[in-house]
């Protein structure tokens, strides 16, 4: 069992910037690929970023190429989503999910064994 805990959501203008983070506990030494998610309000889920295991590889949506940074830190058991030159469009939910057992893809949410509750990202125009 993984317990994944979100934070750092917020209200934010545009332009601004927000940090989130994802702690991760229930498997002590365990090193898996991480994702951030995000829905708005009735919308399924979509992805955002993902990490790998190793922290070598890291993927991106398009919609956020260039103004998001997703980054890890094991010894603290945490991965974080830096969330730059933010948007209205940006508005949602945002949740972290691990990939403990499957590994089809980064990119699909039934790939993700493990979801945290989220955190909310509002942004203003």
């Amino acid at each position: 069992q993984v317990l994944l805990v979100e934070s750092g959501g917020g209200l934010v203008q545009a332009g601004g910037s927000l940090r989130l983070s994802c702690v991760a506990s229930g498997r002590p030494g365990g090193r898996f690929a991480m994702g951030w998610f995000r829905s708005a309000s009735g919308n399924e889920r979509e992805f955002v970023a993902a990490i790998s295991w190793s922290g070598d590889k890291t993927y991106y949506a398009d919609s956020v190429k260039g103004r998001f940074t997703i980054s890890r830190e094991d010894a603290k058991h945490t991965v974080y989503l830096q969330m730059n030159s933010l948007k209205p469009e940006d508005t949602a939910v945002y949740h972290c999910a691990a990939q403990v057992y499957n590994g089809a893809s980064y990119f699909m949410t039934n790939s993700y064994d493990y979801w945290g509750q989220g955190t909310q990202v509002t942004v203003s125009s």
